[in-house]
């Protein structure tokens, strides 16, 4: 008896995990895409943004920085009132087989969203902006306007 109640047990343990998995797969399903370009002197910032259905945002940066960086990578976050908080996973060109990762901060303004300047701190080899900074909005670099998403080939 004790055995075939284990049985049972274990079975709806499987069914629930197989639900909760179901759950997320769903979530992280893309609802919508937007593009942006931020130009900059002679730098250029290619922003790919997929809003998935469970309100987080995951999509794919390019940042053409003069005069030879190129870093490519992915970002993954999500929105705080009208501010999008990101971690950008990327390599650099020069470094293919080092992974570097970096948070950022993406306000909504209209149609613009604008990379803030932040204070970062690392801990324990994890890096992420410092909550009790302000994050500066006004004196950037990069403003992202929309833009045509290009089609992988």
């Amino acid at each position: 008896m004790l055995v075939i109640c284990i049985g049972l047990q274990s079975c709806k343990n499987e069914e629930k995990q197989k639900e909760a998995e179901a759950a997320k797969a769903d979530g992280e399903k893309i609802v919508s895409t937007e593009c942006y370009r931020a130009i900059y002197e002679k730098d250029t910032v290619d922003l790919k943004l997929n809003n998935l259905k469970n309100g987080k945002v995951s999509g794919n940066m390019i940042m053409k920085v003069a005069p030879v960086t190129v870093r490519t990578g992915e970002v993954a976050g999500e929105f705080h009132g009208d501010t999008l908080f990101i971690d950008y996973t990327f390599k650099e060109a020069a470094t293919k087989d080092k992974i570097f990762k970096n948070p950022m901060a993406l306000l909504k303004r209209d149609k613009q969203l604008i990379l803030g300047n932040g204070t970062m701190q690392t801990t324990m080899g994890v890096t992420y902006l410092v909550k009790d900074k302000p994050i500066d909005f006004e004196r950037v670099k990069y403003k992202f306007d929309s833009a045509e998403c290009a089609e992988k080939k």
